[in-house]
């Protein structure tokens, strides 16, 4: 008999069991002094000539797979957004909606991951709300972030400002998070010892600092993959990427080719992609390879060609245009 305790309706209803909820297993993990007395609006000071704002929702299926899980990736997933805009992230939302008979062990894990994940970026959850719907109505748990950062000014970041010749980098293996997320929910390749490469992004920002007015873009390569990624920047320029630079883990490439997927189109949530100035791009390479988050930083190509255009140049000699993907190649991965 499953005796577990789980989340009750009642839990969402403003009650006496709905402020066991928030104080137990919420305020106890991110407690400090912005979320006593629950007020309904965190009060922030921010001592910045300007500020970053994004939110982000998670609806991962399944809510744990190799490396990483719902929480810790949503904590990433919005910091990520702020970091590549240029921003120090400082403060988050966190929005819970839970489904009735979510055991309760599940939620704690969950929570467990996003106390660690704010813990190790230096940031603060201020503010943030609970809901409990019905059972058939959500997949056991969705979360809602938003994040608030302090721009670096050194950053001037647009796609219109990169030139012919300007060198992509990327922080490390491509599509390790689409095809771990997908090798756990289909029951494939369990074994690969594939993970995920969620992480957040904030250190390789911060290390280029010095060369600030070289960068040109930075992104997260997330749904859509780094294909996505480049045509989305490429409005003055086109892009060309050499096949034999692009780094992928050898375990993604096997589930890759047996589904049919390009690893170019699977999304990742701890890379980086920036399109630097050719002569601050060694300087970069090199701090990032001297990072935990970008030992396995690379080339892959550089500015070139018609806009909107990203080619790729194959192993044998060949080019190839390389596309937009078309619809949703792999849905719930975030």
């Amino acid at each position: 008999m499953d005796d577990e305790r789980r989340v009750l309706l009642a839990h969402g209803g403003g009650g006496r069991l709905s402020r066991e909820l928030i104080e137990r297993e919420i305020v106890s993990r991110f407690g400090q002094e912005a979320l006593q007395g629950l007020p309904d609006a965190a009060a922030l000071t921010l001592n910045t000539p300007s500020i970053r704002f994004t939110t982000d929702s998670f609806v991962v299926q399944p809510l744990f797979f190799p490396g990483g899980c719902i929480g810790d990736l949503a904590v990433h997933g919005t910091l990520n957004d702020l970091a590549v805009s240029g921003a120090r992230p400082l403060y988050l939302s966190l929005s819970m909606i839970l489904e009735e008979g979510l055991p309760w062990s599940t939620l704690r894990r969950v929570l467990d991951a996003i106390r660690a994940a704010v813990r190790a970026s230096g940031t603060l959850v201020v503010t943030g709300d609970t809901k409990v719907v019905r059972r058939g109505q959500c997949d056991g748990i969705y979360l809602s972030m938003a994040g608030i950062g302090a721009g670096l000014e050194a950053f001037s970041l647009s796609p219109a400002s990169i030139r012919p010749g300007d060198v992509i980098l990327v922080s490390g293996t491509l599509g390790d998070h689409g095809m771990a997320v997908l090798s756990a929910r289909e029951s494939l390749f369990l074994d690969s010892g594939l993970v995920s490469d969620t992480a957040s992004v904030f250190p390789l920002v911060e290390a280029m600092l010095p060369w600030a007015s070289g960068v040109r873009f930075m992104r997260d390569p997330t749904r859509g993959g780094l294909a996505a990624t480049l045509h989305e920047a490429s409005v003055g320029c086109g892009f060309v990427l050499d096949e034999t630079e692009l780094p992928f883990a050898p375990a993604a490439v096997v589930i890759a080719d047996l589904l049919g997927i390009s690893l170019l189109h699977a999304p990742c949530e701890g890379r980086m992609v920036a399109v630097v100035a050719p002569e601050v791009a060694e300087a970069i390479l090199a701090v990032w390879l001297g990072l935990p988050e970008g030992c396995g930083a690379c080339r892959i190509g550089r500015a070139e060609g018609m806009a909107g255009r990203v080619t790729l140049r194959t192993m044998i000699g060949g080019v190839t245009l390389l596309d937009m993907p078309h619809g949703e190649l792999l849905p719930r991965i975030c």
